[in-house]
Formats: structure tokens, C-alpha cells, sequence
């Protein structure tokens, strides 16, 4: 057996482990895991492994056989810059149920990887934009797609870059609150794929921030004028440096600190809500029970 078969295999296994570990049940997601390679996109190894206590241990060699594990891979260890876990991505892709021909925005594509397992989804009469704010990153990005005509790569901030309107908006980052232009680029019935992270785990004054554990991500959905919300999990990520304020990450903080982010069932671009129907209320949004 030759060695591309070989790893051909190692993927399909790959991508039925991580479905299993994400709970999700999607031919479509499987194959788009087993036919993406992700060695094509995080470089040459070793690969640094991100262990949970914020190090990184390398791979033993540059067999790519170690890349089709659960876990988050170095882009960029010395900023803490990771390819980040494939069953979580898997868990919040089959939330945003892409398909095909869709418009898909990913924020924070980081190397590309998971921009191409939504360029997959979405097929050839489809389009993803990914946008990363990191110029390294971007430039990597954008040279593992040179030859895909269905994928654009722009390096800048994803709160403010104009694109066209979305069927998905995919955000790989911890913003605290959903930038104005998210939710007025989503089309009627497109859908927001929104962490929303606290700076609890990260290092006042350090340059090079940790990972936060307290975060949730919500599903939003425009239908119309109105915006329904469900939360889909907790999250540990990257904070995405265009889209976050003091006082929506103090009202995060509290609103975690009480609970039921479970119930949240609708987004108001507005603070006007009365306080005992929301979850979290900051200046100009919230997230509500109804």
C-alpha cells in the first residue's frame, strides 16, 4: 500500500472519530473531514501539540499521520496561535449547516484548514470569504488556496471588512459582543456562528495572552428583522482582537457568574430589554430569554 492511500484511510477514520466526538451526524461533514488534508495547511513538521497548562510539545517527526488527532495544533505557538480542535469546529459547522452554493464567511481563518472544510460544504457553485486579522497568517492562508477559485483570503479586521452578504457567518474567535456589521451582512435566514468569550485566563499587561476558558457560543439566526439565539457550547479561544469592549466583557462576566446562557432564545440590537428577560445586557445588545 502506498503511503497517500495509506493516509487516505487515516483520514476517513479520522473524520468518523471526530464526528463521534462532536455528537454530530452528517455524511456530508464526515466526508468533508476524510478529504481535506490537513497537513496541506499547517505547514511543514513537526507540529507543536498545545497542551491545556498553555505549553506546546512537538511531534516526534513530520509524519502527518499525528495531525488527524482531537487536537489544537501551533500556527503561531510563540503568540499562543492555534489550528484549533476538530470536533469542537465540527460540533458549531453542522450548526451552521452550510450548503451548497451558500456564501460563507469565515472570521478568523487563521491557516485555512477549517475555511477549506467549508469551501467543501459549500461546493464549487459555492463561495467562502475568510478574512484574518493576523498579516502572517493571512499571507499563509492565502497562498494554501492559490489554486481555488471558490475561496477569497483578506487580511483585516472581520468586525469591519465590507463582503458581500452571508449565508453563514463562521467566527473562529472570542469577541464580546456580534459586530453591526455580522449581523446586518447575514442574509434572511443566514446564520451567525458567535463565541463569546470573557479575559478571564488572561494575563493583564502580558503580550501574549491565554487562551480564556469562560465563553459560550450562539447559533444566531436572522429571520427578518429579528434575530433568534441558541446557545450550541462552552468555549475556550483566541480573542478576536477588532471586536471586543469593556463594558460588553463586564457584562459577560456577570452574566456567566448567574447561569442559564442555556435559555437564550433571542438577540435585540438594543439595551432596552427589562433586565429580568435577558441574559446578558450591554450597551446597544443583548441576548434574552424571549
Amino acid at each position: 500500500m502506498d503511503r497517500e492511500t495509506e493516509l487516505a484511510i487515516i483520514r476517513r477514520a479520522y473524520a468518523k472519530q471526530i464526528l463521534n466526538a462532536a455528537g454530530v451526524r452528517d455524511a456530508r461533514i464526515e466526508a468533508a473531514y476524510a478529504t481535506v488534508r490537513r497537513e496541506d495547511f499547517l505547514g511543514p513538521g513537526p507540529w507543536q501539540f498545545f497542551r491545556w497548562v498553555n505549553t506546546y510539545a512537538p511531534t516526534p517527526d513530520a509524519d502527518p499521520v499525528y495531525l488527524y488527532t482531537d487536537d489544537l495544533i501551533g500556527i503561531a505557538p510563540e503568540r499562543r496561535i492555534n489550528n484549533g480542535q476538530p470536533s469542537l469546529h465540527a460540533a458549531l459547522i453542522a450548526k451552521a449547516m452550510p450548503r451548497e452554493g451558500e456564501h460563507v464567511v469565515h472570521v478568523g481563518a487563521g491557516v485555512g484548514y477549517y475555511t477549506a472544510i467549508l469551501a467543501h460544504l459549500v461546493g464549487p457553485t459555492g463561495h467562502v470569504t475568510g478574512i484574518e486579522f493576523e498579516a502572517d497568517l493571512a499571507a499563509r492562508a492565502r497562498a494554501n488556496f492559490s489554486d481555488i477559485a471558490n475561496v477569497k483570503i483578506i487580511h483585516g479586521d472581520g468586525a469591519v471588512v465590507p463582503f458581500a452578504t452571508a449565508d453563514v457567518i463562521y467566527v473562529s474567535a472570542g469577541a464580546t459582543y456580534p459586530a453591526p456589521a455580522w449581523l446586518d451582512g447575514l442574509a434572511d435566514g443566514g446564520r451567525l456562528i458567535l463565541p463569546l468569550t470573557t479575559g478571564m485566563g488572561f494575563t493583564p499587561g502580558s503580550e501574549v495572552p491565554i487562551i480564556g476558558r469562560k465563553g459560550a457560543v450562539f447559533r444566531i439566526e436572522r429571520c427578518g428583522t429579528e434575530y433568534l439565539a441558541a446557545w450550541i457550547s462552552p468555549v475556550a479561544i483566541f480573542p478576536c482582537a477588532g471586536n471586543r469592549d469593556s463594558a460588553s466583557e463586564a457584562a459577560l462576566a456577570a452574566a456567566f457568574d448567574k447561569g442559564n446562557w442555556q435559555k437564550v432564545s433571542r438577540l435585540y440590537r438594543s439595551d432596552d430589554i427589562p433586565p429580568e428577560r435577558c441574559w446578558v445586557r450591554a450597551p446597544g445588545w443583548c441576548l434574552a430569554y424571549s
